[in-house]
């Protein structure tokens, strides 16, 4: 593995440890963390009609674009729910880059930025 590929994914393992902390600092439901950490895989649908369109929606909701936004939107206004949300969230996308599974390539869904993902051909 490149020097860099580990320290993204190593990088992305401390946001997963960090991101649940906080979310047990703020005295979530630990439940709740486990049963909704894997929703955000929802965004695969878009495979469902093309490679191009299942890496531009897989990539939509697995960049670190949306959930500081949500943070800080439960932040401003006082909102635990889109707090813990935010934190599942961001848990989410750091869990799966530390296991490999980056941000989607057009040539197909194996093809990530962190590389391929299973036994090389």
């Amino acid at each position: 593995m490149k020097q860099s590929i580990y320290f993204q994914r190593a990088e992305s393992i401390t946001i997963f440890i960090v991101s649940l902390y906080f979310y047990w600092q703020f005295d979530f439901s630990l439940l709740a963390f486990a049963l909704v950490l894997f929703v955000f895989d929802v965004f695969m649908i878009g495979y469902l009609f093309n490679n191009k369109a299942g890496a531009y929606v897989y990539n939509l909701g697995h960049s670190l674009m949306l959930p500081p936004l949500i943070l800080v939107a439960g932040y401003a206004t006082n909102t635990r729910a889109l707090i813990g949300f935010g934190l599942i969230w961001l848990a989410h996308i750091g869990l799966d880059r530390g296991l490999g599974y980056g941000l989607k390539l057009t040539s197909g869904f194996k093809n990530t930025h962190l590389g391929h993902i299973g036994k090389a051909k």
